[in-house]
C-alpha cells in the first residue's frame, strides 16, 4: 500500500526543490526589503536602529574585533556573498560562458556600456559636490539575483541565448563592481596588515598549485584569517571573499561534483540566496520616508542620479556598446534574440539593489543619516522602476513573437 506523504513533508520538499530557483530568492529578497520598508516606518524603527547598532565583539585569542550588528552583516556576512560571486566568477572564465575571446567579448562591452552610462549620468547631477560624488558608483551594479528571478518569471518563453547573456553580463559586472571597491573605496592602508595578507594569499596560492590540496576547508580557515587581517588593514574585508575564491582549485567542467570549487558553490548558494542576501536586505533597506517625498527622488541630486543611473543610464549604455560593437562587427547579437529584447535586458540590468545598496554604506554609512536615506530611496526606486519596465518589455516582445509564430 502506497503511503501518501505528510502536507509537512510535501512543504519541506517543495522548498528543497526551490533552493535552486532564481524567482524564489528574487521574491524572498524583494520580501525582506519591504519588511525593512514597514519597519522603519512604524514604531518599530527605534527597535530596528537599536539592533543594527548593537556592538557584537569576537574574540579568539589574540584576535579581536567588536562592530555594530550591521556592520558585521555588511562586512562578515557579505564577505561569504563575495566568496560566491568569486567563485562563480572563476568557474565562468575557467570553462563557462566566459572561457573564450569570443564568448566574452559582447558580455563585455555591455557590462562596460552598462558602468560607464550610469556613471556619467550620476556625475552630470552631482559633479558641484565632492561629498555626493562619492556615490558615483551606486548605479553601476547589477543584482544577479533579482535579474535572473524576473527573467524565470517568464518562464521558458525566454530564449536560453537570452538568459546566458544576461548572465554573463551580472558576472563581469560583478567583477567590474570589485575592482571598483578594491580601487576606490579602501580606507587609510595600513602596511602590516597588508603584508599578512600577503602571505595568507601565497599560502592558499602554495595549497592550490604547490601542495594539490583538494579538500576546501584549508582555504577557508586560511580565507577566515585573510579576512580578519583584510579588516584591519583598511582594504574591505569582503574582498578577502573574492581571493579566497581565486584559490580555491577547479578541476574543470568534466570533474563534476569532484570539483572543490563546485562542491563549494553548490554548498554556498542556498545559504548565501535564502539566508545571508535577505539577511543584508533587511539590515539595508530600511529607508525612512520622514521628511522625504516622491518628489525629492528627483528634486535631490544624489537620490536623482542613482535613479536615472539605473533606470536610463544602464540601458542607453548597454545599448549603445551592443550596437556600436555590431555596426563595427565586433560580434552578433545572442542567437534567437532581437533589440527589443536587448532592451529588456538592459532594463533588467538597471536593478542594482544586492551591491548598490552595499557601495552606498560604503560610500555614505559614516557620514549624515539622510544622505545614505537618499541613497536607499534611489537604489529602491530605480530597481523596482527598471525590474518592471523589463518584465513589461520582455512579455510585449514575446507575446508578440508568439502570435507571430501562431499566425505563420
Amino acid at each position: 500500500m502506497q503511503i501518501s506523504p505528510s502536507p509537512l513533508r510535501s512543504l519541506l520538499d517543495r522548498l528543497f526543490l526551490l533552493r535552486h530557483s532564481p524567482a524564489a530568492a528574487g521574491v524572498l529578497l524583494f520580501a525582506a526589503a519591504v519588511l525593512a520598508i514597514i519597519v522603519a516606518n512604524t514604531g518599530l524603527a527605534g527597535a530596528y536602529r537599536a539592533g543594527l547598532d548593537t556592538v557584537i565583539g569576537l574574540h579568539i585569542g589574540g584576535f579581536a574585533i567588536e562592530d555594530p550588528a550591521g556592520k558585521w552583516i555588511n562586512d562578515g556576512l557579505m564577505a561569504i556573498f563575495f566568496l560566491l560571486v568569486g567563485l562563480e566568477i572563476k568557474r565562468e572564465i575557467l570553462d563557462g560562458e566566459l572561457s573564450s575571446f569570443a564568448n566574452s567579448m559582447m558580455p563585455a562591452i555591455a557590462a562596460v556600456g552598462g558602468m560607464v552610462g550610469p556613471a556619467l549620468i550620476f556625475a552630470a547631477l552631482n559633479h558641484h559636490d565632492a561629498t555626493l560624488m562619492r556615490g558615483w558608483a551606486i548605479p553601476v551594479a547589477t543584482d544577479i539575483a533579482f535579474s535572473l528571478g524576473v527573467l524565470a518569471l517568464l518562464g521558458k518563453r525566454v530564449p536560453l541565448s537570452l538568459k546566458v547573456f544576461l548572465t554573463a553580463v551580472a558576472v563581469i559586472d560583478d567583477l567590474l563592481a570589485i575592482v571598483i571597491i578594491a580601487l576606490f573605496y579602501t580606507a587609510e592602508l595600513k602596511f602590516g596588515y597588508l603584508l599578512a595578507c600577503a602571505g595568507l594569499l601565497a599560502l592558499m596560492l602554495a595549497f592550490n598549485f604547490r601542495l594539490r590540496v583538494r579538500a576546501a576547508w584549508p582555504y577557508l580557515v586560511v580565507g577566515a584569517l585573510l579576512w580578519y587581517y583584510m579588516h584591519k588593514s583598511g582594504v574591505h574585508a569582503t574582498l578577502a571573499g573574492v581571493a579566497t575564491a581565486f584559490c580555491i582549485p577547479h578541476l574543470g567542467r568534466q570533474a563534476g561534483a569532484a570539483s572543490p570549487l563546485n562542491r563549494l558553490e553548490h554548498a554556498l548558494h542556498a545559504p548565501v540566496a535564502f539566508g545571508i542576501l535577505p539577511l543584508f536586505a533587511f539590515a539595508n533597506s530600511g529607508v525612512s520616508f520622514a521628511g522625504l517625498s516622491i518628489g525629492a527622488l528627483f528634486t535631490e541630486s544624489l537620490s536623482a542620479g542613482i535613479l536615472f543611473g539605473l533606470l536610463f543610464g544602464k540601458p542607453l549604455g548597454i545599448c549603445l556598446a551592443l550596437f556600436i560593437a555590431v555596426k563595427l562587427g565586433v560580434g552578433p547579437l545572442p542567437r534567437a534574440t532581437n533589440w527589443p529584447m536587448m532592451l529588456a535586458l538592459s532594463l533588467l540590468c538597471g536593478i542594482g539593489f544586492t551591491v548598490s545598496l552595499f557601495i552606498g554604506a560604503l560610500g555614505f554609512g559614516g557620514l549624515d543619516p539622510a544622505l545614505l536615506n537618499q541613497v536607499k530611496a534611489g537604489v529602491l526606486a530605480g530597481s523596482v522602476c527598471a525590474g518592471v519596465l523589463g518584465y513589461l518589455v520582455l512579455r510585449g516582445v514575446l507575446r508578440g513573437r508568439a502570435a507571430d509564430a501562431a499566425a505563420s
